[in-house]
Order: structure tokens, then C-alpha cells, then sequence
């Protein structure tokens, strides 16, 4: 397949923007005050999940002032199984998780499959507790589990295909600094 860039910034071009930059720095801005109001004193272990979270961890993790633990994962779902058990894991997690508090950064909760076998991963690995931070809850009724929700949030989007911010469309735009929906999808 041919990779055509007329199309790619034609998709930026025409895109519907959803929130703004400014927006998404409040959303960071209000997420980073719950995380550190939960998390400040328990030195936790945060994972970030690639590639999508890169620009999300990028843009929270200084707004945090308290001392925690850096690492990423890289991990998908096999096919198209509905059971969030079976990972692909491209790369596994490394620390030692028993007894720690660990927070999960990605960009988008859209219908958390991945995210919620991540999360059982990391709970039967030890981890004390595991708590999950996604940039945008996509608004619709496909969750993993029904009311599935990040314990931290920073917006709620429509259901549309979005991209900005970490999330991409066909491998470009992750670093729009807003957030965007394709025209027409």
C-alpha cells in the first residue's frame, strides 16, 4: 500500500476539532491535581502504554510533584478476541510489581479491552492496586464492562474517530496538539 501525504494532512486539514489545545491543557491540568491528591504518597509505578500514551505521559508527568517510578509496555490484543485476557505483548512489563500502587497512562478508553487485560495483567503479577489515567473517555455503549471508566479522566469525546494527542490516524497526527475527528467518520 502506498502511503499518500495528501491524504494524511488532508484528513488534519478537514478535521472537526474537538478540543483545543487550551482544553486539553485544563484536562491535564484538573487530571494531574486528582492524581496527586490519590497518589503522592504512595511512590508509585506508572506505565506508560505505547505508542499511544507517549504524548499523554509526556504532557502529565511534570505536572505531578511527587516522586514516582517510570516505565512503558507495549501491548494488543490477539485478533479480534473479546475475552481481554489474550496479549500480544511486544514488550512485557520489567519491574517488580508486588506490593506497589501502579498507574496505567494511555491516550484513549474507547472500549477498554486492552486496558482492562493490561490492568488484570499487572494485578496478577502483585500489584497492590492498580489505578488507570487515559486523556479521553470515548462516549458510547461498547465497553469491555458496562460503566467501564479510567480512575482518572480527562475528557469525554464523542464517538468518532479522533486523533491528536497521542492517538493516531494511520500512523500520523499523534502529535496534533488538540484533538481531532476525521470528517465524516
Amino acid at each position: 500500500m502506498t502511503l499518500n501525504l495528501e491524504e494524511i494532512e488532508r484528513a488534519r486539514d478537514e478535521a472537526d476539532c474537538l478540543a483545543d489545545d487550551a482544553t486539553v491543557e485544563a484536562a491535564l491540568d484538573r487530571m494531574a491535581e486528582a492524581i496527586t491528591a490519590r497518589l503522592a504518597d504512595r511512590n508509585p509505578l506508572v506505565y506508560a502504554v505505547m505508542n499511544g500514551a507517549l504524548i499523554f505521559a509526556g504532557r502529565i508527568l511534570p505536572r505531578l510533584p511527587f516522586p514516582l517510578e517510570l516505565a512503558y509496555l507495549h501491548a494488543t490484543r490477539y485478533g479480534n478476541a473479546l475475552q481481554g485476557t489474550l496479549l500480544d505483548w511486544r514488550v512485557r512489563p520489567t519491574q517488580d510489581l508486588r506490593g506497589r500502587t501502579v498507574l496505567v497512562l494511555d491516550d484513549i478508553l474507547d472500549e477498554g479491552h486492552t486496558l482492562k487485560a493490561i490492568i488484570e495483567h499487572l494485578q496478577a503479577e502483585g500489584a497492590s492496586e492498580v489505578l488507570s489515567a487515559v486523556l479521553v473517555h470515548k462516549l458510547h455503549t461498547r465497553k469491555a464492562t458496562p460503566d467501564m471508566r479510567a480512575d482518572f479522566s480527562g475528557l469525554d469525546i464523542a464517538d468518532r474517530f479522533l486523533f491528536g494527542c497521542g492517538m493516531d490516524y494511520k500512523g500520523y497526527w499523534r502529535n496534533a496538539p488538540g484533538i481531532y475527528a476525521v470528517k465524516g467518520l
